[in-house]
């Protein structure tokens, strides 16, 4: 055999290892579907990131980020099988359980929930909403989740509601309305409108619930632990990466959803890094994604007060700390 014959041979060999060696490894990501909550936006940033950077491959993961929206069921998804992890929400996680649904939260991305109440400039407080009984306009899922710790906490009272169909065109034609919205939406398209509007984050009045968790179901906690604790580390380590160095993951979301624009983006990481609601809170010290027994209390007494939820509630059937990174990812 010639020297060139055996290059040949030796190169044709070497590249055949070098495949299989990548088949092999593909092989070996365990696959996972997550889904998420709405369509692809800067508050979904750190999933993305992680996808986008590697990070889930360096964990081992092929994972498979699925957008939710109006019509897609989350939990109904997750509890068939469709999806192994589900970015959730403590009160519908709560719910969920309380049907009987084998449901579990194992970290909490945002700390604060970006749920907001948006009023005109000359409306200086949450308590002049509530005394000059001013119109609030709500969607129909507020009244199982903020609008009863309103009711309960400030005061409210139901005859200020209007239904909110997700236009902010009632709130730009009358300077005496309020509505809720999300910190990094609602507000971005009033200033659009020409409105500097006064923005009130429930969390900053005590509103309880954390945000954009991730939930799974028993199965998946008792036959793949260890999948489980991996994406929860490669999560929360992109959404340090995010916050740091949005632009991996920002490509991403622009794919997935084409009518997020950069502009919109970037106010929604502007807004989640001035209220801190990644970073802020138990995790400046104890890691992103933190979660702890005493603030899963509090949702529990809110929604019980509030006869969302019934006493006897077992929160050890509702989330579990086992999953959060042991070394914190700190901010």
């Amino acid at each position: 055999m010639t020297v060139k014959i055996r290059a040949a041979v030796g190169c044709s060999i070497m590249m055949a290892s070098l495949l299989a060696l990548s088949q092999a490894s593909a092989k070996e990501l365990d696959k996972l579907v997550f889904g998420t909550n709405w369509y692809a936006q800067a508050e979904h940033g750190g999933f993305y990131q992680a996808l986008a950077t590697g990070l889930y491959e360096e964990y081992g993961l092929d994972v498979e980020i699925r957008m939710g929206g109006p019509q897609v069921n989350g939990t109904q998804l997750l509890v068939t099988g469709r999806y192994d992890l589900l970015m959730g929400y403590p009160i519908g996680n709560i719910n969920a359980v309380e049907k009987g649904l084998p449901v579990m939260t194992v970290a909490a991305s945002m700390q604060g929930d970006p749920q907001a109440l948006i009023a005109h400039p000359h409306v200086k407080s949450i308590e002049q909403i509530r005394d000059e009984g001013l119109p609030v306009y709500i969607a129909t899922f507020a009244h199982s989740t903020f609008w009863p710790w309103l009711k309960a906490e400030y005061g409210f009272k139901d005859d200020v509601v209007r239904p909110y169909t997700f236009s902010v065109a009632p709130f730009l034609s009358n300077k005496d309305t309020v509505q809720q919205g999300y910190l990094s939406s609602e507000p971005f398209a009033i200033r659009k409108g020409g409105i500097e509007p006064n923005v009130f984050l429930l969390s900053d009045y005590g509103y309880p619930p954390y945000a954009t968790t991730i939930e799974t179901t028993t199965d998946m906690i008792e036959e793949r632990p260890g999948v489980v604790k991996r994406f929860v580390q490669a999560s929360m380590e992109g959404w340090k990466s995010y916050l740091e160095n949005p632009a991996p993951g920002n490509e991403l979301i622009m794919q997935e959803n084409p009518e997020m624009t950069p502009e919109q983006i970037a106010y929604g990481i502007e807004k989640m890094k001035e209220y801190e609601l990644v970073t802020g809170g138990d995790a400046q010290t104890m890691g992103i994604g933190v979660m702890t027994e005493e603030r899963w209390q509090k949702i529990k007494d809110f929604m019980v007060e509030a006869d969302l939820a019934s006493e006897d509630l077992d929160l050890g059937k509702v989330y579990t700390l086992d999953f959060l990174p042991e070394e914190p990812v700190l901010p």
